[in-house]
């Protein structure tokens, strides 16, 4: 059998997840689809997929095999593009690692957006806010907000994403609006568990340098819970304007301190180093950068 062909099948039963769809999607029957397995796995001489009649799922072989081949696969479809001068449609499915705060309307938008314009493409989101290994866990893309999007990874800035120091008003007029930094550190805070406890705030012609520590009544790696946590008026907490905007508008959660309450972050797109970017990825970021919403 032709091996290639049958990489392609294994790569499409992985990510759809059937037989039977990957053999619709190839034009081929199930029981062909299950043949180009077979010999995939006899030529590695290991099992690739666990399948039983209702669930189709990796093996710790199969994921290692997918990585790798979809990587060569990807560059396959590129390089020929090059040369033929075709257009390689978007397909397959992405699997993203982002942050938990883009869990929000804004940026469902822009996935909506982009699955109307590319249709072939499914979306994974991974938004546990963990820090993934995009290679050994089979991640295609991470969207990163840090500093320091990874070791070894591409990383393309898409957005500058403003972080505010918002408190429901209810908070606010039992505990006071505070006025300069200082004051923070007799509120309650709500905190991001990997920021420091520590503000500081370099200061203006009308204003002094200022560095507090705060101790926080509540942190965690959640913005969300962070979220849902200042509208029930416990604290004050640092939250990406992308993730509380509405709430703004609304009056929900009011901005505080709004000079040394802003923290301005960049939005990274980071993906392995290689020297072909597949076309769902390459799409993807394009589509990001593009997009007026996220700006």
């Amino acid at each position: 059998m032709d091996t290639l062909i049958s990489m392609q099948v294994f790569r499409l039963v992985a990510e759809l997840k059937s037989f039977a769809a990957a053999g619709r999607r190839m034009e081929m029957s199930a029981a062909m689809v299950s043949k180009h397995v077979m010999h995939l796995e006899s030529r590695l001489g290991t099992r690739l997929l666990n399948r039983t009649s209702r669930h189709v799922s990796l093996t710790e072989s199969g994921a290692l095999y997918l990585e790798q081949s979809r990587q060569m696969l990807d560059g396959l479809e590129e390089v020929e593009a090059a040369i033929t001068k075709a257009t390689v449609v978007a397909r397959g499915t992405l699997r993203i690692s982002a942050p938990v705060w883009l869990a929000n309307p804004a940026f469902i938008a822009v996935l909506a957006d982009y699955r109307t314009r590319y249709p072939d493409v499914n979306l994974e989101m991974d938004l546990s806010g963990r820090m993934v290994n995009l290679v050994e866990e089979g991640f295609d893309l991470a969207l990163r907000a840090s500093s320091s999007p990874g070791d070894n990874l591409i990383a393309r800035p898409i957005a500058t994403v403003p972080f505010y120091l918002v408190g429901a008003p209810a908070y606010l007029d039992k505990a006071g609006w505070p006025q300069k930094l200082s004051d923070l550190p007799s509120h309650a805070m709500l905190w991001y568990s990997l920021a420091p406890t520590e503000m500081a705030w370099p200061g203006s012609e009308n204003n002094p340098p200022e560095k507090v520590s705060i101790t926080p009544v509540l942190q965690s790696m959640n913005e969300s819970l962070l979220h849902l946590a200042a509208l029930q008026g416990m604290g004050l907490a640092m939250l990406p304007k992308w993730l509380i905007e509405h709430d703004l508008q609304a009056g929900r959660l009011v901005r505080v301190l709004s000079e040394q309450g802003l923290r301005k972050v960049t939005l990274y797109g980071a993906y392995s180093s290689r020297k072909y970017l597949s076309s769902k990825v390459r799409t993807f970021l394009d589509f990001l950068l593009d997009d007026t919403r996220l700006k």
